[in-house]
């Protein structure tokens, strides 16, 4: 079943690239996501080279060459990228589009000689406590916050500071192992040590669940300027129904937030890349907006997934922000007039959650994958696989973006998409272990 893909790039293109230089660019990650991405730097001429673990990667089938190499292993990733210069070809920027890998990019340029943000700029974005007290250290706005020791602190913590909390690895990505606690309810033990079991150094936090608006931004940061063509409302609606855990169902775009508080998130977001020491790079912004004011939830230093990107920002805006920061990593430096919306048009991402068990049927694929407003139809499964309970982003089992002239009908046009693909299930009964 081959998913409906509508890529924005060749509408962004004003003149024809060819592959004059033969300029090499690595991308560290060949997954699903990362695909569109692939796409855009081969049309830009770029000789393509995608680092991945996995010998099936998608974005090895597009590339002009690849390196078997996990993402998150930065000195396995370093020595075959170094191995590659030296033996096959040299290497002209590194970049990664849809993999929360900062710290592997980062290494790789440093160690090649590449562009890139600093070492530490890296790591304080890949340690979601380390950034916390740097944002708190430099006077960021943020929620409170505080590392969680034990099962026993965390109830402490409780008692001081009430609830709604939420608990999440320091390292983890893809919102696993995050719980919205909101009650006593709660069991804090299984949540401590569930929560702790996502990070990959046995560690954990807690910080105050704000109410309010969230909103997704992504901007490219150029002499110390952020330019934020990225701005989508993040949609909750099934906060309850997955709680503890926090699923997000897809975002809306253009925002619907006044003009006054999207200037106020825009310069938050430079004042938290300043922070991290990223004056040029690209940054992706979690953002609440309480009682009127914007608190960064988490800033991270890479290209999103989620195809915000690769679709819903160039479908929006018309701005080519993955073209913008591949030439950013080679070195060059964008024009900020390439970073400004031409348009606001509308764009909505919704997911299919299926019920758990055993996929026995998927229809209506054919059908909206026909629909022109749709520029995304991707189902993740197949018939006879086992789809778990929802507990984190990534478990989602396909994504619809639909566009429009206005972000009311681009809503409308995803939620009907959703409701006509089906994917039927049967509860599967677990044997009990021998």
């Amino acid at each position: 079943m081959r998913p409906k893909t509508t890529l924005p790039f060749h509408h962004l293109s004003t003149a024809k690239e060819k592959k004059t230089e033969a300029r090499a660019l690595l991308i560290i990650s060949g997954g699903l996501e990362a695909v569109p991405g692939i796409i855009r730097a081969k049309q830009m001429g770029l000789y393509v080279v995608v680092s991945d673990q996995n010998p099936e990667a998608p974005g090895f089938a597009l590339a002009d060459d690849h390196i078997i190499a996990s993402t998150y292993d930065l000195e396995a990733t370093v020595a075959a990228a170094w191995h590659y210069q030296r033996t096959v070809r040299p290497i002209d920027g590194v970049i990664t589009i849809a993999a929360d890998v900062p710290l592997t990019v980062a290494s790789v340029a440093e160690q090649l000689g590449l562009p890139g943000i600093s070492l530490e700029s890296a790591r304080l974005a890949s340690d979601k406590l380390a950034m916390k007290q740097k944002f708190a250290a430099d006077g960021v706005p943020i929620p409170w916050f505080s590392p969680v020791d034990s099962s026993e602190h965390l109830r402490q913590i409780v008692a001081e500071q009430g609830f709604p909390l939420v608990l999440k690895p320091v390292d983890s990505r893809g919102a696993r192992g995050v719980l919205r606690l909101v009650g006593p309810d709660i069991d804090l033990d299984w949540a401590y040590q569930l929560s702790r079991s996502f990070s990959p150094t046995g560690r954990v936090m807690v910080e105050r669940f704000l109410p309010g608006p969230q909103v997704s931004t992504e901007s490219i940061m150029i002499d110390g300027l952020a330019y934020t063509p990225g701005f989508s409302d993040r949609n909750y609606e099934y906060l309850d129904r997955y709680a503890p855990y926090i699923i997000e169902n897809g975002g809306d775009l253009p925002s619907r937030l006044p003009d006054q508080i999207q200037q106020a998130v825009r310069e938050l977001v430079q004042q938290a890349a300043l922070s991290l020491g990223i004056t040029q790079g690209v940054v992706k912004g979690d953002i609440v907006v309480f009682e009127g004011q914007p608190r960064v939830i988490e800033l991270a230093a890479r290209l999103s997934g989620g195809y915000f990107c690769t679709h819903e920002i160039p479908l929006n805006t018309g701005v080519d922000l993955v073209g913008q920061a591949i030439r950013l990593a080679l070195g060059e430096k964008p024009e900020p007039s390439s970073l400004i919306p031409r348009f606001q048009r509308g764009v909505a991402q919704r997911y299919l959650m299926p019920e758990p068990g055993r996929v026995v049927r998927i229809s209506g694929v054919d059908e909206v994958s026909r629909w022109p407003d749709i520029a995304l139809c991707e189902i993740r499964v197949k018939v006879g696989d086992l789809v778990r309970p929802i507990t984190n982003h990534p478990a989602r089992a396909g994504v619809v973006i639909a566009t429009a002239e206005h972000r009311q009908q681009a809503i409308d046009r995803a939620v009907e998409a959703i409701g006509c693909l089906k994917i039927d299930t049967v509860p599967v009964v677990e044997s009990p272990p021998k």
